[in-house]
């Protein structure tokens, strides 16, 4: 696998008649021809938030041109205010400003601002149009294709949501240049996870391209974006409401959701807490039989190299853990289903694993 050298890229989520486009490229945010033709009509709510307005929403507007009953909400930042009350902050919105079925919402920002838009748009009026316009590498990579919308709820992430496509993803690369270091790792994390779940040449490239990625080279962010997402693409085609392969993208979620649900939502990045947690499914594999000790070593030192975290927080103990990972939205009829390695590049579906394997996994894996 090697980065195209083409500066704009266009890739397909192809499901039907619901099929939508991801654009990837430097300077697509004030360009009109790359937003435009996505709008139901021509009432527009930007959602956004504290942080990334100052920086992108002029922008963002100015490429709608002046012809367009343009609104924005800007909500708060933080995996924290992802919630019904911000949710319905956004209805409200909508409903002050008059906008019909016909109106499209615009999700300017990260992952949370994605899910929050995309999940007001599923349920306002019973479905509105609504573009991805991600603004954080995790969001670009991940989040923002594939029609996962929602809010967390105190007792587990993501457990209130809809799936709802996009009518398109517009992934503008320069907004990475004013991406916080701890951020742009956060979205490695996700990076890396394509690689071991379904593309060991990927797996490969990232490892030699560590470096460059985090220095911010446009052309080694270009490619590990556009593959991501064609690998997102792939798996979203062939099972958009994760009724089996789709899972397999959960690859370390499960252990990372404890991780974010047991700490408070925010304190730990949703990156940092999967990093974490696709270091443990690797180790629990290899405690199965299926990953040697080497291969183990090469998970945590791409992880490493990314500046995620090889430990779980100190205060969380194996009981905490094992709590919180039984409300998982993968389990099936109280069986916890984890995303494991069969080998780097391959994985899969398990809900064997016998407790005392996995509660010993939980109890020597580091703390910090």
């Amino acid at each position: 696998m090697t980065p195209s050298d083409e500066a704009r890229r266009t890739l397909t989520v192809s499901l039907g008649e619901r099929s939508y486009p991801i654009h990837i490229g430097s300077g697509l945010l004030g360009d009109p021809q790359w937003l435009r033709p996505h709008l139901a009509g021509r009432q527009v709510m930007i959602v956004t938030n504290e942080t990334v307005s100052p920086l992108y929403l002029e922008r963002l507007k100015a490429g709608l041109g002046d012809d367009l009953v343009v609104r924005e909400v800007v909500l708060p930042d933080g995996e924290a205010t992802k919630t019904l009350a911000s949710v319905e902050r956004i209805w409200d919105a909508l409903l002050e400003a008059g906008f019909n079925r016909r109106c499209t919402l615009v999700a300017l920002g990260g992952g949370v601002i994605g899910d929050m838009a995309g999940f007001a748009a599923a349920c306002y009026q019973r479905g509105v149009a609504f573009v991805q316009v991600p603004t954080t590498l995790l969001s670009q990579v991940d989040s923002s294709v594939g029609g996962k919308t929602g809010v967390n709820h105190p007792r587990g992430k993501n457990m209130i949501g809809a799936f709802w496509q996009p009518r398109a993803v517009l992934i503008d690369t320069d907004t990475l240049a004013t991406l916080p270091r701890r951020e742009l790792s956060a979205g490695l994390a996700e990076v890396i996870k394509y690689g071991l779940i379904r593309d060991a040449d990927f797996l490969a490239w990232l490892e030699a391209s560590m470096t460059a990625l985090r220095s911010l080279d446009g052309e080694a962010l270009a490619g590990a974006i556009e593959r991501s997402c064609s690998l997102k693409a792939e798996v979203v085609a062939e099972d958009e409401t994760e009724q089996g392969v789709r899972a397999l993208l959960n690859l370390g979620h499960t252990f990372g959701h404890a991780i974010e649900t047991h700490q408070g939502y925010g304190r730990w990045l949703h990156g940092e807490a999967v990093g974490a947690g696709m270091l443990m499914a690797a180790e629990l594999s290899q405690r199965l039989g299926w990953l040697s000790e080497a291969e183990v070593g090469r998970v945590r030192e791409v992880l490493a190299a990314a500046g995620l975290p090889l430990a779980a927080p100190a205060d969380m103990g194996v009981d905490d853990f094992l709590a919180i990972m039984r409300l998982d939205k993968k389990n099936l009829d109280e069986r916890l289903r984890l995303i494991l390695l069969r080998r780097l590049g391959d994985a899969c579906i398990h809900d064997e694993t016998p407790r005392e394997t996995l509660a010993a996994l939980l109890q020597a894996f580091p703390r910090q």
